[in-house]
């Protein structure tokens, strides 16, 4: 019979999801038995992902629990309102844009923001809560574990916590409050309030806290949280075993993956590349863009404004394992760190796959904060602001130049401080302390 101790883990992303947001539970799952931990899932039936990526299922650890219980969402109403076709994505409204916003989108921002809180997945709340009641006095667990956002899954936890005792683990994918699009949302002061309310209450009832960086920490401090440690993402060695052979690309090319907003239009850059094809006819002939996600308007006019709509190859949705082999094959990769308040704390998922990638790391964003020391700690590659042009192009040349003598620009930091597993490693240990078996 397992003696393993069982966590709950409450969870809005699971496969089939796609994009980066579900994996930090995903690889929790997966690793936690290697530390003497049974993780039960409890996730949304019939959710309606922004992505979808079946190479996820891979991760679910063999005989595992996994509870769902139905979800209503009300995006498929606001695609018909908004005369959206149902395969459109509505991952960031906020962030990405097909074109300007119009007025349904500042109406869908409001609504969301005021009348479903913490987030447009808080129907689910309430039923949730009522089952997992159930659940747990018939099978019960030693811990609980959420991650936001969506705080949903934080609220839903938070409220199981507050009905059975049974120790939970926050964890902090973003901030709740202090996310950089909160003051986009167009709060009334009344959820404003209700927001900092729930907010506080997970504080007060959470046993351990864990957050995606070190500044973010200091911040989630600074408001009244206590008990807080750092769980970085990390990087998955199984997923590289085949990307990491991928050849390096025939051509120059600068990968970015994931979402480029508005709050991530890396303009000077563009000038950097733009001045350099126009200086270096072979410089333009190699040069290729790899932009797969979500790209803003604003973005896409860019390019167009500095010439570079022709270098852009590859964009749009890419299963997983093609963005690890993209990475794996580029000459260069690009990191955009949101242009807002908070940005030193912002450590992207993909960041970590950066480094595992092996890839010399362009860094455009705020000079201190975990980002600026881990590349600085693993030579990883170049962090600098997105108005230091001289920086950008020199990076670029540099590497431009190795191409053309192809010399191996793999980087060879120490990085093994980020892998998965060993993250994984701390939180158990953070659920063993609060579970008393320290």
């Amino acid at each position: 019979m397992s003696t393993k101790k069982k966590v709950l883990i409450i969870t809005y992303y699971w496969p089939p999801a796609g994009g980066i947001s579900l994996h930090r539970c995903l690889k929790f799952a997966k690793y936690l038995r290697d530390f003497g931990w049974e993780p039960i899932i409890y996730t949304a039936k019939d959710a309606q992902y922004p992505y979808y990526d079946d190479s996820n299922f891979k991760d679910i650890p063999e005989g595992i629990t996994i509870l769902k219980q139905k979800i209503i969402e009300p995006f498929g109403l606001f695609k018909k309102l908004s005369g959206r076709s149902k395969d459109d994505s509505l991952n960031n409204i906020v962030h990405v844009r097909s074109k300007k916003q119009r007025w349904i989108d500042q109406l869908a921002i409001w609504v969301r923001g005021n009348f479903f809180i913490p987030d447009a997945r808080s129907l689910w709340i309430r039923p949730s809560v009522r089952f997992l009641q159930a659940y747990v006095s018939n099978h019960p667990v030693d811990a609980i574990l959420s991650d936001g956002p969506p705080h949903t899954n934080t609220r839903i936890a938070t409220l199981l916590k507050k009905a059975t005792g049974i120790p939970l683990l926050a964890d902090f994918q973003d901030p709740w409050t202090q996310v950089d699009y909160y003051p986009l949302m167009r709060l009334t002061s009344w959820a404003d309030r209700v927001h900092r309310r729930m907010e506080q209450e997970t504080f007060k009832l959470a046993d351990k806290i864990t957050i995606a960086s070190k500044v973010w920490k200091q911040d989630l401090v600074s408001i009244g949280a206590r008990n807080v440690d750092v769980i970085y993402w990390g990087y998955d060695e199984d997923d590289f075993e085949e990307p990491s052979q991928a050849p390096v690309s025939r051509s120059f090319t600068i990968s970015h993956a994931g979402l480029m907003g508005h709050d991530r239009l890396p303009e000077s850059l563009f000038g950097v590349l733009s001045r350099l094809c126009q200086e270096d006819r072979k410089f333009s002939e190699h040069l290729k863009l790899q932009f797969p996600g979500q790209i803003d308007y604003a973005v896409r006019a860019a390019l167009s404004r500095y010439g570079l709509g022709s270098h852009l190859q590859v964009e749009g949705t890419l299963k997983r394992p093609d963005v690890l082999k993209m990475l794996c094959s580029s000459s260069v990769l690009l990191l955009l760190l949101n242009k807002a308040y908070n940005a030193s704390g912002r450590v992207p998922g993909k960041f970590f796959e950066y480094l595992r990638a092996r890839r010399p790391i362009l860094s455009l964003g705020p000079q201190d904060g975990d980002v600026y020391e881990i590349i600085a700690k693993t030579n990883s590659g170049k962090s600098c602001t997105y108005d230091d042009e001289t920086a950008m192009r020199h990076f670029i040349l540099k590497h431009y130049q190795a191409f053309l003598e192809k010399r191996d620009t793999t980087t060879q930091g120490d990085i093994s401080a980020y892998a998965v597993d060993r993250q994984v490693g701390k939180l158990a240990d953070f659920l063993d302390k609060i579970v008393g078996h320290d």
